[in-house]
């Protein structure tokens, strides 16, 4: 039996000349229209723009629900399904002998700041805490609210949400992306793949449109990311003195980021991450990246030394068993209105946080899985998967257990007097740095707190400006054109900053949701389409065809 050949040629229509020479203009021209249109409704009529998202979201997270419920859990199974399986786990992303180009310590580096550095700091603390006061053993009764009997319920929706869920999603992109890709010859742009499914017709409308869905996605979800760490970074350029300018209140006293602390945080952040970006991967990525995984050991290590150690062990300990067991039943559970004040409630939880987090995830999903296949080329299934889904949960357990344990401990003990709780959830971190430490030392810590998350803000950003630019170039990885890293630069500014002058996070959030929508559907296709590539290339390797496309020119050398 013989199966028809992979495809290993995927034209793509590339400009030759002008402006646009390198990248592909029906990608390129359409996703800087969809996205200018929305920067442009979002200021110039951000009241009408915050009501239709609120209405379309609302909508999505009513009728989609059970869809993003079960994606998620298709892409943990896959996952871990490959790795497990012994023919599947040992095959290379790439040529039998290639190898990685980065250490592991640089290549984890660059996937975690990529990926989830920036919640790490704002949700190790918000999210635990808020869990700690309400979840849905508290909705349905099971639990009390900030008492000692929640903690436990408090982690295992923490860890949920955060845990191989998350990585799972990136995973399964990066995957497919770096298996089909590098085994094939194909360019590094997410239509590739999907060839298996679709073959040759990707290189018109199809893999127009699949591409488009993605930087939309990207831009969407970045945005969601660098919102929350641009109201984190204003906090703590707060709290080290730097002026009550950064904040504004209105006329019913609710205190919230001014414009222009939106405006100076965004310069800031965004123009060191364009520099970073013209750099390319090998260098300010890179390096930015080390820098960060080095700063974030040294926070662990202080509240390891000065936090509520006991407590924060016992929490990532007792929260790591408490979560595996929970996991067949958090990963399928669906909670639907049924008109009851529980049912209800369960809902409205699930959909303000899970169902939020999952299309986040999926949002983000475009960005990571391009950077992570284009910095895992030549290492194995089994090791790509232990390396983007393991360790970097693991790495996400161990903060929130002692960080956010930390927090829930001085409450507890009534030794923070509200001052954490009370606090909104980008000043949280702060807050609690403020309880454990004195003026000085406190002092000096946010300062250091400040750099790590603008070292992971411009890690994000410049990340997302080159994988942006490498699916609107068809899959080129080389140097990009100046103009289009600094427009991509200055649209994630006005991608974030409208949406939050025109409703906050919450504007944000509810276009992300959208935005995710349709490429959870393309996410789903490439995790079929990669399951076919690896059955289809078992079988090959039983009749003694090649499974790896050697291009003519290396092949005669």
């Amino acid at each position: 039996m013989s199966f028809k050949e992979p495809v290993t040629d995927l034209p793509i229509r590339i400009s030759q000349s002008g402006f646009y020479r390198g990248f592909t203009k029906d990608v390129t021209i359409t996703g800087k229209i969809l996205v200018g249109a929305l920067i442009l409704w979002a200021i110039a009529f951000p009241n009408q723009a915050a009501a239709a998202l609120g209405e379309v979201n609302s909508f999505i997270l009513a009728s989609f629900n059970y869809w993003y419920v079960y994606a998620m859990a298709f892409f943990v199974i896959l996952c871990f399904a490959l790795a497990l399986w012994p023919a599947s786990g040992r095959l290379r992303l790439g040529h039998d002998d290639d190898r990685p180009e980065f250490s592991n310590f640089s290549w984890f580096s660059m996937m975690f700041g990529a990926g989830i550095g920036i919640g790490m700091l704002t949700f190790a603390t918000a999210e635990p805490m808020y869990h700690f006061v309400s979840n849905p053993s508290t909705i349905m009764g099971n639990t009390e609210g900030s008492t000692a009997g929640n903690v436990r319920d408090a982690y295992i929706w923490s860890f949920t949400h955060w845990g191989l869920a998350a990585w799972g999603a990136y995973a399964i992109v990066g995957l497919a992306l770096a298996y089909i890709s590098y085994r094939r010859g194909l360019p590094l742009t997410i239509r590739s793949a999907l060839t298996p499914l679709f073959g040759k017709a990707l290189s018109g409308p199809i893999g127009h449109a699949v591409d488009v869905v993605a930087v939309v996605a990207t831009v969407l979800g970045v945005a969601q990311t660098l919102g929350f760490g641009v109201e984190q970074f204003i906090s703590g350029l707060s709290r080290i003195g730097v002026g009550d300018w950064l904040y504004a209140t209105s006329a019913d006293g609710v205190k919230s980021s001014s414009t222009i602390g939106i405006i100076v945080a965004l310069i800031i952040i965004m123009g060191a991450s364009t520099l970073s970006a013209l750099s390319g991967v090998g260098k300010g990525i890179k390096w930015l990246s080390n820098v960060n995984m080095g700063l974030s050991f040294f926070v662990l290590f202080f509240f390891l030394l000065f936090g509520s150690t006991f407590f924060g062990l016992t929490a990532l300990f007792v929260g790591i068993w408490d979560y595996v067991i929970s996991i067949p039943g958090n990963l399928f559970t669906v909670w639907a209105e049924d008109g009851t004040e529980v049912g209800d409630g369960l809902a409205g939880w699930q959909g303000g946080w899970t169902i939020f987090y999952w299309a986040w995830w999926i949002a983000f999903a475009p960005f990571v899985g391009v950077f992570l296949a284009r910095i895992s080329k030549g290492r194995t299934i089994r090791e790509y998967i232990l390396g983007a889904l393991i360790i970097p949960a693991a790495m996400c357990f161990i903060w929130f257990a002692l960080v956010g344990g930390t927090a829930i401990d001085l409450e507890l003990s009534g030794v923070a007097n509200g001052a954490i709780v009370g606090a909104g959830q980008a000043d949280q971190l702060f807050a609690m740095l403020a309880v454990i430490l004195n003026d000085s030392l406190a002092y000096v810590m946010s300062i250091i707190v400040v750099i790590l998350l603008l070292t992971y803000l411009v890690t994000t950003a410049d990340s997302a400006v080159l994988i942006i630019n490498t699916i609107n170039a068809g899959g080129d990885e080389g140097p990009k054109a100046r103009p289009h890293i600094l427009f991509w630069g200055a649209a994630l500014a006005f991608v974030v900053g409208g949406l939050i002058i025109a409703g906050g996070l919450g504007a944000i959030k509810t276009a992300m949701v959208i935005g995710a929508l349709p490429f959870s559907l393309v996410m789903v296709m490439m995790g079929i389409s990669l399951v076919m590539a690896i059955y289809r290339d078992g079988q090959r390797e039983k009749i003694g065809e090649p499974t790896v496309h050697v291009e003519a020119s290396s092949a005669a050398e």
